[in-house]
This record gives C-alpha cells, sequence and structure tokens, in this order.
C-alpha cells in the first residue's frame, strides 16, 4: 500500500523547526558526498510561460530518503487560473527496494523547504543581532521565508513590498498576527534598505528589484524568486559587492542569472561564488567572518531539500494516522 497525502495532510503534520533540521541535514550529507542528486531536468511550456521540473534524488546517512518531485511553476496562475503560481508532486520511495511508499502534494511543501534553506543560510551568514527584515513579494513564499527567519534571528520590524498593493497589506495583517511583528507595507525600497539585517527577495520579477548600491554594510541577503539563467532580482552592484554562496554551485552556473548575468557582463568571474551553503554546514569554509560583510544566498531550489523534507512528513504523517492508503 502507498500513502497518499493531501495538501491538507501535509499542512497538518509539515513544521518548519522540523523542517529546518531535516533541510540543514541534507545540505551537511551532500557536503560530505553521501547524497546523489542530478541536475534537475527543466522544460519550459513558452506559450504558456510555465516551466516543468523533475528533481530526483538520494540522500545517504541518517536520513536514507529516495523520491522525486515534479514541480511547475507558472507565473500567471493566480489571475488566470486562480491557482498558485508553484505546483508540485512528489514521490517517496522506500531505498532498499524502490517501491513508492508515499505520494504527496509538494506545493506547499515546496514553500516551507525553500524557506527552511533560507532559514539554515540566515543561521550561518546573518548577523546574529539581526532584528529588520525586508522582503520583496508577498506570496506564500515570502510567507515561509519570513517564518524560518524568525526562528533562527531575534526578528522584530520588517518592510514588505509588492507590486500588488493589496497583497502587501493582506501579508502584513496576516503575518504580524501570526508572528507577533511589526509589519509595515511600504513602497519606498531605499528606506527600508537603509534599515535592513535581512533582505529576502521572493518576487517573481525577471529584473532586479533595488540598486545594489543602497545595501548598508552587513546585510544579509536571501535570494529565491528568479529561476532562469535570463531573469535576476539582484543587480550586478549587490552581487559585486557581495560574498556570494550558492545552495549548489553547479546549479547556480547552470540556472542562476542573478550570478549568470554578472559573469556575462564580465563584472565577476564564476569564482565570486564563494561556496556552496553545504560546505558552510559541514565547516569546511567559514560562513560570515565579520560583521561588514555584505552576504547573498542564491536559491535555485534542490532535491535533497524536497526529500529531506518528505521524509519527515511521511514520518510524521505516519505517526499521527494522517493520509490515505491507496493499491497502485
Amino acid at each position: 500500500m502507498t500513502l497518499l497525502l493531501s495538501r491538507k495532510d501535509v499542512e497538518s503534520v509539515l513544521k518548519m523547526q522540523d523542517c529546518l533540521a531535516a533541510v540543514e541535514t541534507a545540505f551537511g550529507e551532500l557536503a560530505r558526498g553521501k547524497a546523489n542528486m542530478p541536475q534537475r531536468s527543466v522544460i519550459r511550456v513558452s506559450e504558456h510561460k510555465g516551466l516543468f521540473l523533475g528533481m530526483p534524488a538520494y540522500i545517504g546517512g541518517d536520513l536514507n530518503a529516495l523520491g522525486l518531485k515534479v514541480v511547475t511553476v507558472y507565473p500567471d496562475n493566480p489571475t488566470q487560473h486562480d491557482l498558485p503560481t508553484t505546483l508540485g508532486t512528489l514521490m517517496f520511495c522506500d531505498p532498499a527496494t524502490g517501491k513508492a511508499i508515499a505520494i504527496m502534494d509538494a506545493g506547499y511543501l515546496t514553500a516551507v523547504r525553500t524557506g527552511a534553506a533560507s532559514g539554515v543560510a540566515t543561521k550561518y551568514l546573518a548577523r546574529d543581532e539581526s532584528k529588520t527584515c525586508v522582503v520583496f513579494g508577498a506570496g506564500v513564499q515570502a510567507r515561509k521565508q519570513l517564518e524560518a527567519l524568525k526562528i533562527v534571528r531575534p526578528i522584530e520590524k520588517v518592510y514588505v513590498l509588492d507590486v500588488v498593493p493589496e497583497a502587501k497589506e493582506r501579508f502584513a495583517a496576516d503575518m504580524s498576527a501570526e508572528l507577533g511583528l511589526d509589519i509595515t507595507p511600504t513602497d519606498d525600497a531605499q528606506s527600508a534598505l537603509n534599515e535592513a539585517d535581512i533582505v529576502v527577495t521572493a518576487s517573481s520579477s525577471h529584473d532586479p528589484v533595488f540598486d545594489g548600491n543602497w545595501l548598508k554594510p552587513g546585510t544579509h541577503i536571501n535570494n529565491i524568486g528568479s529561476h532562469s539563467p535570463d531573469a535576476r532580482e539582484l543587480d550586478t552592484t549587490a552581487v559585486a559587492r557581495s560574498k556570494f554562496v550558492a545552495d549548489l554551485r553547479e546549479a547556480n552556473l547552470a540556472e542562476a542569472g542573478d550570478i549568470l548575468i554578472p559573469i556575462k557582463e564580465e563584472a565577476v568571474t564564476e569564482d565570486h561564488i564563494y561556496a556552496s551553503l553545504g560546505e558552510i554546514v559541514v565547516g569546511t569554509k567559514p560562513g560570515r567572518e565579520n560583521s561588514e560583510e555584505i552576504t547573498i544566498f542564491k536559491s535555485c531550489g534542490l532535491a535533497i531539500q524536497d526529500v529531506s523534507t518528505a521524509s519527515a512528513v511521511y514520518k510524521a504523517a505516519r505517526e499521527r494516522g494522517v493520509g490515505t492508503e491507496v493499491e497502485l
């Protein structure tokens, strides 16, 4: 029998704190060479502005988890189809037999694991005393980013920017109530960045969302919204001023316009990628080294994040009797 888990099932058992621990472990196993994760396959559905991605991974060590996520990214979904931008389904398998032991919705899972990865990066790269955050984008991803940040740093004040006024107002109201934070919607990016300790870019923008000259020394940036070589949320100035950390160097050099465009412009070289996050997690490279560094974590999204999170979901669902058994 295979356990079928709906989005509501996943939401009921997946907690950010557990996801942070699972994702941090997965990055460590990847850096130690105990994970097998091919570069994800990408199909562009150009006529519908969509992306279709296949993301398999096996994680050894204590996790011992195997799975495949299929995820789609369609920016027009919310306005044209009343659907989320990101949708996904994950098949979780028994590593000993290859049998599918669970099939679960991965839309919510993707949002949580993306937030968790930024939370792990923030743990190692942001200043300990970071209290003020600026968030570009007010969607589901932005919400989970802020939830993770609140766990790893003493966040008190948040500014949120979005091209849709109603979205940032709703974000401020909802997340203030959920997390007990002072959240202010704004259109003044420069003033907000003057106060920022941490910046989150979780927009659907194809072009930079702020001027990199506006960043103050010591800022940490979680850069998660852009998904392709020709799109970026950060300008060349921001990247050139930073210590640049990839979720995985190879993935960034294949997909991340935020670093590929500055390389193409010859403003930086590939060596500007200081480390993959796993190297910092296991201690082969230090994270933040002083209070003046501007640090960037560029997240393309890795299958190890999905499979490690699915492992936590599956374990919790079995313990709590959540889900429906089906015969495939």
